[in-house]
């Protein structure tokens, strides 16, 4: 037995394979297919699944005699070549015990997670093999099959030389119905390797104004209005602390209004994502070792931008608004100084006490004038603190909610999509740490010892009044991923979270229904 495979570090799901060689069979296409058993009661014993049952029926039972008492952990994929005339390798994923639902414990559907998951780890191992068309069952819910397997193919590879960049691979469904749902999976995780590619790429590729550009060439064509607003529009808005935040680039702030309008009525869901293209921490210079991973500081603004588009092509019936500003975060002359005091929209005044902390300060300006649309709910996504890394690590984005309704359907999209989030406190307590300042109204840091990630929500409460509102910090979950517990994210590239789980909350706020979609 040689092994070919390459573990994704530390991961449940490890994407541990092995290539076997059946019989050779002349005339064999470079096509693939992934298949999935079940573990049985010991090891070396597995279940197939009905679509396994009947493929391997039609070759003469060759792949259960391969892998009879081999060992194929839950989550890996066995590759063999050469078992029938149809597929030149066929891999063979262990997606786990059969009756796995939804974990009260855990949050998680692990079933769908586990479809998706091994979709995935069996995509991967047919890719790196060199197979570029791939065929995938269905398992029991073909959606979060075609949501792992797009993810886990998705490379970024947009400014290598088209000599030297890796064949794309064609995913399809086999044998099976439910081409509905393969469908919407796909769009989902499409549309959020698109907000992976905008984090992707480099700042100086990625100025606002491109930024800008890239959301009318997305969004525009799927009958979405984009508005693009410029630095004098800013001005006329009095969004002074945003403007602060962008004096220290060259290149000049710009605002993206995003409508989508799917109902047609009032008071619709306003969307905003932190946009800061790139965040050098301004005086307050970060660390330059790993500073480039900070060209994904725009990570909320990717999501946004990847909700939109896909609520669109879902025909969802909801109104929704997004609201991009964006600048980048950069030390020169006309810098923001530590210590600065701004006049927000709102009238509100700020203290910059730490430059670096920027995000929270141009979002101010846009919640104050995400009200003007007299919305039901607001929703900010941002990577606003390091702190939640080091509290969640990449296991859940931080949320913060004065609705425990809004809190409830959250928690249930993350536990529908496997892109989870955790709630955090929103208590006066914080408020009073941002707020207690002689001759200030706010404070970008506060006085609290700890809680940073507590501290940044609070301040952001305090330019609504009396709306809905949920915060979203994706700093742990939102930019580079670490290859643990997600394999349908590879490693060292964005992730693009938490788009599946927005718009899988949006789709619940537009057709209300009790019980998730059954695995």
């Amino acid at each position: 037995m040689r092994k070919i495979g390459r573990l994704l570090a530390g991961q449940r799901f490890s994407k541990n394979w092995t290539r076997q060689a059946g019989d050779c069979a002349g005339g064999t296409s470079r096509r693939g297919l992934v298949l999935g058993v079940h573990e049985g009661c010991s090891q070396g014993e597995y279940k197939p699944t009905s679509t396994f049952a009947r493929y391997d029926e039609k070759i003469g039972g060759k792949l259960m005699a391969l892998i009879k008492g081999m060992k194929i952990e839950h989550g890996e994929a066995q590759v063999f070549s050469n078992v029938g005339s149809d597929f030149a390798s066929v891999a063979v994923v262990n997606i786990g015990p059969e009756g796995l639902g939804y974990n009260e414990v855990e949050r998680l559907d692990e079933c769908k997670e586990a479809i998706r998951a091994g979709a995935a780890v069996g995509a991967r191992a047919l890719q790196d093999e060199g197979i570029n068309q791939i065929f995938i069952e269905g398992f029991t819910n073909p959606e979060p099959a075609a949501e792992g397997a797009t993810l886990a193919v998705w490379r970024y590879q947009e400014l290598k030389d088209r000599a030297d960049r890796y064949p794309d691979v064609k995913l399809e469904l086999f044998e099976n119905d439910d081409i509905d749902g393969w469908n919407r999976g796909k769009v989902k995780a499409e549309n959020q390797n698109l907000a992976r590619k905008i984090e992707e790429t480099p700042a100086n590729l990625m100025t606002p104004y491109i930024f800008g550009q890239m959301a009318v060439d997305s969004l525009c064509s799927c009958g979405i209005i984009v508005d693009v607003r410029d630095k004098d529009w800013i001005e006329s808005m009095r969004m002074s602390a945003y403007l602060q935040v962008a004096r220290g680039s060259c290149e000049p702030p710009i605002f993206v209004e995003i409508s989508y309008c799917g109902l047609g009525g009032q008071n619709p869901v306003v969307l905003t994502g932190k946009g800061i293209t790139f965040d050098s921490g301004g005086l307050c210079l970060k660390d330059c070792r790993g500073m480039s991973e900070y060209r994904g500081d725009l990570a909320g603004a990717a999501v946004i931008v990847g909700v939109m588009k896909t609520i669109a092509m879902m025909a969802l019936p909801i109104d929704v608004i997004g609201l991009i500003p964006l600048a980048e975060s950069m030390i020169g002359g006309m810098a923001a100084h530590p210590g600065d005091i701004v006049r927000a929209r709102n009238g509100k005044t700020i203290m910059i006490e730490d430059t670096d902390n920027e995000g929270r300060v141009i979002l101010a300006d846009t919640l104050s004038y995400a009200q003007t649309y007299h919305p039901c709910l607001v929703i900010d996504v941002a990577t606003l603190t390091p702190g939640i890394r080091k509290a969640l690590g990449t296991s859940a984005s931080g949320t913060w909610t004065n609705s425990n309704v809004v809190w409830r359907e959250l928690e249930r999209a993350g536990s529908e999509t496997g892109d989870r989030l955790w709630r955090m406190p929103l208590w006066k307590y914080y408020k009073a740490r941002i707020t207690d300042y002689l001759g200030v109204d706010v404070n970008n840091v506060g006085k609290a010892r700890g809680g940073g990630p507590n501290l940044g929500a609070a301040f952001l409460k305090e330019f609504l009044h009396e709306v809905d509102f949920a915060h979203i910090d994706i700093t742990g979950t939102g930019m580079l991923s670490n290859g643990i517990g997600h394999p349908y994210l590879r490693r060292g590239l964005m992730t693009g979270r938490p788009t599946r789980t927005l718009v899988q909350f949006l789709y619940q706020i537009a057709c209300p229904h009790v019980k998730g979609d059954e695995c």
